[in-house]
């Protein structure tokens, strides 16, 4: 069997050796959409990220069995055009949760109390020539008591409502395909969910329901302090409208992992925000712990063998 990883620098400085016991392992730390095709051409597997993978780009890798997809989302995959090969398709589930939802309250935590500003108070020695014991020179709310709205309540949305209860805040939901669980945590419809919420935290997964779904409408029916949160897809958000809310006071505040368009465009609108104070951005990030990616590589594996145990080779 030949396996070939496309794209390792995706888990950075985690090895995909794991999978060798499999067979021939070739990786590759970037591949371009163009050199798809050329590198998957004798594969058995292949283990994408982000390549895309359609009739064009393996339509002449013959020997395809296989395509692991080396994340939860798998829209840069031609699931049609897989099933017509017969070639299943498998991703990996759950193993970034913990990760992403400390990175959502590391991100709400440092919008709410703006810590670069109290620490630059201190190594400017402003604080050591001051006259008096405390700085409140910027102020910041407690989270209890707060309303957290949870914009799709998967795995890692769960998690969050769940850190979210331990803060003291009141949780409630909104799911897009209007599924409602078993949980205890109100649902609401839209305008409710957007109007009441302190906090909008957005973990949904990027769909003809969700895309778009957070507009200028959106931003113009929450709260003007409310604090809004990206870690689910780029495009569920119009970036346009985002930083217009933001620099019209819509909102009080954007922590933004992922984008329309990534890397992050130079010329995104949400690097032209006036107030700087209002916005967090990191770069795609939140998934990427050390433990989360030794999952990745260990959920791939699994996948393979899974796969392996249940074929006549």
């Amino acid at each position: 069997m030949k396996i070939v990883v496309l794209e390792a620098d995706a888990v950075g400085d985690v090895s995909y050796e794991p999978l060798a016991r499999f067979g021939e392992l070739i990786v590759y730390e970037h591949t371009p959409d163009d050199l798809v095709a050329e590198r998957v051409a004798d594969a058995d597997i292949i283990v994408p990220n982000k390549c895309l993978i359609n009739e064009k780009s393996i339509g002449n890798a013959h020997n395809l069995k296989l395509v692991c997809e080396a994340a939860t989302g798998y829209n840069n995959i031609d699931i049609e055009y897989c099933e017509s090969r017969g070639i299943p398709v498998k991703n990996v589930r759950a193993y970034s949760t913990e990760s992403v939802a400390q990175h959502t309250f590391t991100m709400l935590l440092s919008l709410c109390e703006h810590l670069d500003h109290y620490a630059g108070y201190v190594e400017s020695g402003k604080y050591s020539a001051s006259a008096s014991f405390a700085c409140t020179d910027w102020s910041y709310h407690e989270l209890s008591g707060k309303r957290l709205g949870v914009f799709g309540l998967g795995a890692i949305g769960r998690r969050v409502a769940q850190i979210a209860s331990a803060f003291g805040m009141e949780v409630v939901y909104y799911s897009a395909s209007g599924h409602t669980y078993d949980v205890p945590y109100a649902a609401l419809e839209w305008d409710d969910f957007l109007s009441t919420g302190d906090v909008i935290s957005c973990h949904a997964p990027l769909n003809d329901l969700t895309m778009a779904k957070m507009n200028m409408d959106a931003f113009k029916k929450m709260k003007r302090h409310a604090i809004f949160l990206n870690l689910g897809r780029g495009p569920i958000v119009v970036e346009a409208d985002l930083a217009k809310a933001l620099n019209d006071g819509e909102i009080a505040a954007a922590g933004i992992d992922v984008y329309e368009k990534e890397p992050l465009s130079s010329d995104s609108p949400l690097l032209k925000i006036r107030d700087r104070d209002r916005i967090l951005m990191t770069p795609h990030m939140a998934w990427t712990s050390v433990e989360a990616r030794r999952a990745l590589v260990e959920g791939v594996a699994n996948n393979i063998y899974e796969w392996m145990t249940t074929q006549k080779m």
